[in-house]
């Protein structure tokens, strides 16, 4: 009797085997890791885009940048490979797209302030000078979160803006990607576009045009809109190449270097303080800077520009939902430098 169970249980489990359709998380049960079998994951691309270098080792190609990619990242022999705890996890070479760590890496989700990061890249696309004037809407203001003045939602230490204000944009821009400021970028984006809702169209398409098929943004902050949380997503494959993207724009990562500051508006009469909420930043050796990303929904997250350990090359690491972000992130960048040469 006992063989005949046996072997219907066989026979019922053996398709879900042949298509790989079992769990595939990392659990820890008393100290011990099981790992089971990985549903494989198709990265945009890849079926077309690798290429063999001549020694054989495989690339996968998504350039920020046009043209033949001469130096790559090489992976080092029996270089063990490295399972972080985070949601998902990727970095990937900012010149060549090669594709360095990957972990889950088109899980769709939200994304909370990482959107700032295209916030940021279409502002410098669009404003000619930033040291034109922008006035305060009172749209921008209406806004939950981290706020110019209000470093969280229960916490403030300095003043906020007012509708009608006049600041620089280059002061928006800073409290964008410094102190991550909500109203700071939703300010940005309808001084670009004239509404919000026409700057989330341009954040789209400009996501289509990088060939973002894991994203869709609904706000320029990165809130999510209440009843439609489902909307508002990205991947962490798809996050590291917005930030291979915006590496393209030294403003952008000169800004997120500066630790603080302030502010004023432009008649004088008051003074924002600004933070930068990136606890690497100057801890960090080989650390160019960064953005944090938190909203109860997407948990904590944190994308970090880095250099390989000559300082030649650049990387890009994203860790989406992961308590133990500053941690991981150190593991992560101290892992790729040990793990590749470049050549």
């Amino acid at each position: 009797m006992f063989s005949i169970i046996s072997t219907f249980l066989f026979f019922l489990l053996l398709p879900g085997f042949l298509q790989g359709n079992f769990d595939l998380s990392l659990t820890h049960q008393k100290n011990t890791i099981i790992v089971q079998q990985p549903v494989e994951e198709k990265v945009l691309g890849e079926e077309n885009e690798n290429v063999s270098t001549e020694d054989g080792n495989a690339q996968n190609i998504f350039s920020a940048y046009s043209g033949n990619v001469g130096i790559v990242p090489v992976r080092k022999a029996d270089c063990p490979d490295l399972k972080m705890w985070a949601g998902a996890s990727v970095s990937i070479d900012v010149t060549s797209g090669t594709i360095l760590h990957y972990d889950n890496g088109r899980k769709q989700t939200q994304i909370a302030s990482l959107t700032k990061i295209m916030t940021a890249i279409l502002a410098v696309e669009n404003i000619k000078d930033f040291d034109e004037v922008v006035t305060i809407p009172k749209e921008a203001l209406q806004v939950d979160g981290t706020v110019v003045g209000c470093p969280t939602s229960v916490f403030c230490n300095g003043n906020r803006m007012f509708v009608g204000e006049k600041v620089r944009a280059i002061d928006l821009l800073k409290a964008t990607l410094m102190n991550s400021a909500n109203d700071a970028a939703t300010a940005l984006g309808i001084y670009v576009a004239g509404s919000k809702e026409k700057f989330v169209d341009m954040m789209n398409e400009r996501a289509h045009e990088l060939g973002l098929i894991d994203t869709h943004f609904c706000t320029p902050s990165g809130l999510e809109i209440d009843g439609r949380e489902h909307e508002c997503y990205s991947s962490a494959y798809d996050i590291a190449r917005i930030g291979a993207e915006s590496m393209k724009h030294e403003l952008i990562w000169e800004t997120m270097k500066i630790e603080e500051g302030q502010f004023f508006s432009t008649d004088g009469k008051r003074m924002h303080l600004l933070k930068n909420t990136d606890l690497l930043l100057g801890n960090t050796s080989n650390c160019l800077g960064g953005k944090t990303g938190f909203t109860p929904m997407a948990g904590k997250s944190l994308l970090m520009g880095s250099t390989d350990a000559t300082g030649k090359h650049k990387i890009i690491s994203v860790l989406l939902n992961d308590e133990k972000r500053w941690e991981d992130m150190r593991i992560l960048v101290n892992w790729v430098n040990n793990s590749y040469i470049w050549k």
